[in-house]
């Protein structure tokens, strides 16, 4: 049990916080939205089984940080969740690539017509 009595869930679910309880070393008492957010998207028995389920123990915390993440990208997304900012995250990585990719064809371009060549580009528009 908490050293300040009840933990988030606990408080929540209106019962009394055992010494054994497996929500509350990741779900404090001082953080009650933390597990509000996880309750309302997975359901406190749910958390509480993945938790207990875990076959290495010291990964608890870290599932745990992971379903409030989820649970928050959820709430935030309806649809997509955590997939909608993932793919977010993919669409600027290929903007910037493509960006980066422009950037390099007009510094060759700019070189090539420096030197008084035409681009490849033109070469192939003259020929036709």
């Amino acid at each position: 049990m908490n050293m300040s009595g009840r933990c988030a869930a606990c408080k929540y679910l209106r019962r009394r916080c055992p010494s054994d309880c497996i929500l509350s070393p990741y779900f404090p008492s001082s953080d009650p939205q933390r597990f509000t957010s996880v309750n309302r998207i997975y359901g406190a028995s749910n958390v509480a089984k993945m938790l207990q389920e875990l076959i290495m123990p010291h990964l608890r915390a870290e599932a745990a940080e992971t379903l409030r993440y989820e649970a928050q990208c959820r709430i935030q997304d309806l649809i997509y969740g955590c997939i909608g900012v993932i793919s977010q995250l993919y669409i600027n990585k290929y903007k910037i690539y493509t960006e980066c990719r422009l950037a390099k064809t007009r510094a060759e371009i700019a070189l090539m017509n420096s030197d008084g060549q035409e681009p490849p580009q033109a070469q192939v528009d003259q020929q036709i």
